[in-house]
């Protein structure tokens, strides 16, 4: 007995060292990522050759350009035919059937093509985030590592949740998040054996993202000139169930798409074609709905998205998103999320301020809730919604509003919604989704 506790200690040294080595590289294909992205909408939408980030949320193109998610939407659609169909989709339902159904094997090509993918659809002006992707990549690499140093099932899932979260860790610099998407959306378990590879791997991608210079948030929040108190508390709850009830519409919006695609009479290559053109007929007319659009969330954040661009934004953003991600093409959800909910909080904040204008009621902690309750409604991963809120933005306050807010919106998600925009696909293919947590004894 002794002898079989110690080989299981030191399995768990080699698990750690992995996970270090998987914290390095997890990082290195996210900033290749990125850098993909970036060099594609140069490429597509400015004729040059740069790596350069642009945004494309300033620009008015020419009517021409409403063709280029199109063709974005063509190579998704060849490279999903004839590389992987694993490709399609935004990343995270892939990734949690292989470790329910493949005993978390994922395809060595996985590794290549969805990142490459995920550039070519976003590049192209698709409304998507880049961490889907590179959760996908990132859990690719771990189950690489899984099957060929020769770990077990259960090894293989830690390593696979281990490289998800360095990559979640290198996009937007929020390791604890990181830690609890995947206790919640990816190990299905708590138990100390699986989560510590996974803290090393997100302390080790964190510790590389401040040394290269990103010190500052990712999302900065505004300068909060009021102070959270009982009655404004009582509004951003109100704000967060809100968004927790406009996050179980979004998800219901997505999965009525998704069958509307289903019922063409053409192949599934062709529909990101599809979806691309409504993208760029959407885009012609808001720019600010193609790509990641980052800088939309920030700018809701502070405050300084107003009432009639934020309604906008939400409204064709959400519509781009929805027909695109419905056609099956490739990139992830979360980015678009986070600005449905900081938009929707700006909007929500106008009426609060209107209707009750004596309780101090601040855009900014509005749109930090309902963008965090939005995550929290779609995805039912209460305690990442929370933890990612604080860690992406930065800040010190809030943290009874965002618990209350993603708590309300967790409610109204386990009452209208039958499964979540990460489950839905997967339990349609017939696959049984852990809902509770359970302990793992080595």
């Amino acid at each position: 007995m002794y002898k079989k506790v110690e080989m299981n200690h030191r399995k768990m040294m080699v698990l750690c060292g992995v996970a270090i080595i998987l914290g390095i590289l997890a990082t290195v294909i996210a900033k290749l990522l990125l850098l993909s992205i970036a060099f594609v909408t140069n490429l597509f939408y400015f004729q040059k050759f740069s790596f350069e980030k642009v945004e494309l949320i300033s620009y008015q193109f020419p009517l021409s350009y409403i063709f280029i998610p199109v063709i974005g939407g063509f190579i998704v659609g060849i490279m999903a035919k004839y590389g992987s169909k694993a490709i399609r989709g935004h990343g995270i339902p892939e990734v949690m059937e292989n470790i329910l159904t493949k005993e978390s094997k994922i395809p060595r090509r996985m590794t290549i093509l969805k990142p490459l993918s995920a550039a070519i659809s976003i590049g192209s002006g698709g409304p998507f985030g880049a961490e889907g992707p590179i959760i996908a990549t990132g859990s690719a690499v771990g189950s690489w590592f899984g099957r060929h140093l020769y770990f077990s099932e259960n090894e293989r899932k830690i390593l696979l949740a281990v490289g998800a979260a360095a990559g979640m860790t290198a996009i937007f610099g929020t390791p604890l998040a990181a830690v609890f998407i995947c206790i919640e959306l990816l190990l299905f378990e708590f138990s100390s054996k699986s989560f510590i590879p996974v803290l090393i791997a997100v302390s080790t991608a964190q510790t590389i993202r401040l040394a290269t210079g990103h010190i500052e948030p990712e999302f900065p929040i505004g300068e909060v000139t009021e102070v959270v108190n009982g009655a404004n508390t009582l509004f951003y709850v109100f704000a967060g169930a809100v968004a927790g009830a406009v996050s179980c519409v979004v998800s219901k919006i997505v999965f009525w798409i998704e069958d509307l695609f289903e019922e063409l009479p053409i192949h599934w290559m062709w529909w990101p074609m599809i979806g691309g053109l409504a993208v760029g007929i959407i885009g012609y007319f808001e720019p600010r709905s193609l790509g990641v659009g980052y800088s939309n969330i920030t700018d809701s954040l502070q405050g300084k998205l107003v009432l009639v661009p934020a309604l906008s934004l939400f409204v064709f953003k959400f519509i781009s998103w929805a027909i695109s991600l419905g056609s099956g093409t490739s990139g992830g959800t979360l980015a678009p999320l986070l600005t449905f909910g900081s938009t929707l909080g700006v909007v929500l904040s106008y009426m609060g301020k209107y209707y009750f204008p004596d309780i101090g009621i601040l855009t900014e902690v509005t749109a930090l809730v309902c963008m965090s309750s939005m995550f929290s409604g779609a995805t039912r991963a209460v305690l990442t919604s929370t933890v990612f809120a604080l860690e992406v933005t930065g800040t010190h306050f809030g943290i009874a509003p965002l618990l209350l807010g993603n708590s309300a919106a967790f409610l109204f998600s386990l009452f209208f919604l039958k499964e979540t925009i990460m489950t839905e696909k997967i339990v349609r293919r017939g696959i049984h989704v852990p809902n509770e947590y359970f302990s793992v004894k080595y």
